[in-house]
């Protein structure tokens, strides 16, 4: 059910759904029931009657009498106003509500508050407008037949009427147990259930220019290695899609670093021959290995062409796959494709997202389009966002990378510098990662431009890039092929494949996310030579740094970050920070967001 949008009110609290008023629970109870007994220690609501009144260094002191036991309670009002004086005059009778205390053999109540009406629990609220405002929008529009209209069982509604409208405070307070079992474990699940329907209404599909039918088993048995299980089922999954005649696909491959999405990518390529096929990079290094790729493993039926700023090769006009980087957008006479492919996508800006959007369309059909990601998500946020683009997952490699992950600290420098050179030796290369290019006062780490002297000192081949540095890509080359150490920023995260790089010094990598230094470490090992990351940092003993050092997988650091950070969900395909749950852990509730993502698919 969708809420009037025009309302004011609903503007002003950003609620767009039933479910989302619904989950804006109360902060707090006031219990308005009359006590049927006295007890201490306990904020009680009771009749009284007053039978003496007094003022004493600036304190208003009441004297009551509890009516159903006769007993008398002091009430001492630290500040009071003319309100009080007049309210409890001596014979009157009021429903006052505090915390019952004793002093010495005295029982008494600080600063009670009168009771208009009592009988009731009266839920209260934390919302950006009045009380009494958001009160009328709960009573409303959280109707049980509401509720069970937007997907809800019997147990679920009766939980959310029970919070918003409470008759006992014991059901209230009931937290514990999973599942089915508490409160709590349902404002999970509909919290889920709702984030997950939401997404399924912002997805818009499309028909296919064409269907996508030409056979890959072929290609497949031709490679020179045997491809992974999930590289086999996602390729299944892209060909079920392709073969869709009402549903151009809209996928997002999300893979391990040193997974094998390229196989993904070229075996998509050959499925959509003999229709062309555009595969976007975030960078010409990039594009040029995918390209080296292609022509490497691709059947020669398949014409291949490279468009970049820094070089291109072929014509893409006829070719049947062009890869290329952004400059394919700035293309007026590129050609349609049939399949459009993009690696990164959230390393693109939003212009070229927007040209891209333009690109991908064609009147009332679209390409098929598959997004591929090197970042690891967790497995429940995949569940969740498959509701707007399905989701394919890569968690294994095709072979066991070797890596030593280890936290050190000044004291162990000397050691660093032992080993950098011992695998130069070997002609291995290094790469050290600096959190920022120039001195900084607010960053207790040095800058790669300090550094560069010392290093550039003591070793050959050393080289140094970053960011802001327009030459980047061709130093990155260069450093490939003779380089010894390069000095950098986070820059080359996703890049280049070094295959000598063996040994990388993550300096300050407590300043960087986990997924951010999963990216880095997965520069070393690539092709199975033993490696070594060593995080650089102050405090050896950081604890989310010694967590990340137990595992190499991508998808456990994925749901380990999860627990340092804010959640996000991949709405374009990209990772972003900013979906926060109230009640939903995103990192352990994997079974209350498989039964949510269930039940909205029933609808």
């Amino acid at each position: 059910m969708k809420l009037p949008e025009s309302k004011e009110l609903f503007s002003k609290l950003k609620i767009y759904t039933l479910l989302d008023l619904a989950l804006m629970v109360p902060s707090s109870y006031s219990d308005c029931r009359l006590a049927g007994s006295l007890e201490v220690g306990k904020v009680q609501t009771i009749e009284v009657r007053v039978i003496d009144s007094s003022t004493f260094g600036g304190k208003f002191r009441v004297t009551f009498e509890h009516i159903a036991t006769a007993r008398r309670i002091y009430a001492t009002f630290f500040k009071a106003t003319a309100y009080h004086y007049q309210k409890f005059t001596v014979g009157s009778r009021h429903y006052i509500q505090g915390k019952l205390e004793v002093y010495k053999t005295y029982l008494q109540i600080s600063q009670p508050r009168s009771i208009k009406e009592v009988g009731s629990i009266i839920p209260k609220y934390k919302t950006a407008i009045k009380e009494s405002e958001f009160k009328k929008l709960i009573k409303t529009y959280i109707t049980e037949v509401n509720l069970y209209n937007e997907g809800l069982d019997s147990f679920e509604v009766a939980s959310l009427m029970k919070l918003h409208f409470p008759t006992a405070l014991e059901e209230i307070y009931a937290r514990e147990g999973g599942y089915k079992d508490s409160i709590v474990g349902v404002l999970k699940f509909v919290e889920a259930y709702n984030h997950i329907k939401k997404l399924q209404n912002k997805r818009v599909d499309m028909p296919p220019l064409c269907v996508l039918d030409n056979p890959v088993d072929e290609f497949i048995n031709s490679l020179p290695f045997t491809l992974t299980r999930e590289q086999l089922a996602t390729i299944q999954d892209i060909q079920k899609d392709f073969k869709n005649q009402t549903k151009a696909t809209k996928r997002m491959v999300v893979g391990d670093v040193g997974s094998g999405k390229t196989m993904v990518i070229l075996a998509s390529a050959v499925m959509a021959y003999p229709h062309r096929a555009i595969l976007m990079a975030p960078t010409s290094i990039l594009a040029l290995q995918l390209y080296d790729e292609a022509v490497k493993h691709l059947p020669p039926y398949i014409n291949v062409a490279l468009v970049s700023q820094s070089s291109s090769k072929g014509d893409y006009k006829s070719a049947d796959f062009i890869i290329g980087t952004h400059a394919i957008l700035y293309k007026d006479d590129m050609p349609q494709a049939s399949l459009v492919m993009v690696d990164e996508q959230h390393r693109f800006g939003t212009q070229q997202r927007a040209m891209l959007e333009a690109m991908v369309s064609c009147e009332d059909k679209r390409p098929h389009y598959i997004q591929f990601s090197a970042t690891p998500i967790p497995r429940t946020q995949a569940m969740m966002d498959s509701a707007m683009v399905d989701v394919s997952l890569i968690t294994t490699t095709p072979f066991e990378r070797d890596v030593t992950t280890k936290v050190i600290s000044k004291p162990d420098f000397v050691p660093l510098l032992t080993h950098i050179k011992s695998e130069i030796e070997a002609n291995h290369q290094v790469l050290i990662i600096y959190p920022l290019v120039e001195p900084s006062e607010q960053i207790p780490y040095k800058s790669l431009q300090e550094s560069f002297e010392f290093w550039d000192s003591r070793f050959d081949g050393v080289y140094a890039t970053h960011g802001k540095d327009k030459d980047k890509e061709a130093v990155l080359l260069e450093f490939r092929e003779k380089g010894k150490i390069l000095l950098a920023t986070t820059v080359v995260e996703v890049g280049i494949s070094l295959p000598r790089l063996t040994l990388i010094v993550i300096v300050g990598a407590d300043r960087l996310g986990l997924a951010t230094l999963h990216q880095l470490r997965g520069r070393v090992g690539r092709n199975g030579l033993k490696s070594w990351c060593y995080l650089y940092v102050n405090d050896a003993k950081n604890q989310r740094l010694q967590k990340f050092c137990t595992t190499t997988n991508g998808f456990d650091i994925a749901r380990l970050d999860l627990e340092y950070r804010d959640s996000g969900d991949i709405l374009d395909g990209t990772i972003q920070s900013g979906q926060k749950f109230v009640w939903l852990d995103m990192a352990n509730d994997e079974e209350v967001i498989q039964k949510a993502k269930d039940r909205a698919t029933m609808l």
